[in-house]
């Protein structure tokens, strides 16, 4: 899978949860989910959750703290595809 296509597959996995959708349609790599799209802290959970469903894996704790942006959350699906 390649890095565009993950970052589509998360653009429709944050979509409901967006609240700053200037920032949702400028996305880029350096995109914060907090800070930039407003995406609260619960939401977030559900946001991981999402992605596991989607890419077929888990995502430990320790990964979840650090997915805070779309640069981290590319590397941290990245990292647990190849590990599969």
């Amino acid at each position: 899978m390649t890095k565009s296509e993950i970052i589509e597959q998360l653009k429709t996995i944050v979509k409901p949860f967006v609240k700053n959708e200037e920032a949702f349609n400028n996305l880029t790599e350096d995109t914060d989910f907090i800070t930039d799209l407003q995406i609260n802290s619960a939401n977030l959970v559900d946001v991981v959750l999402d992605v596991e469903d989607a890419f077929g894996i888990a995502i430990d704790n320790e990964s979840m703290e650090k997915m805070l942006s779309i640069k981290a959350a590319l590397e941290i699906i990245e990292t647990k595809l190849a590990e599969k």
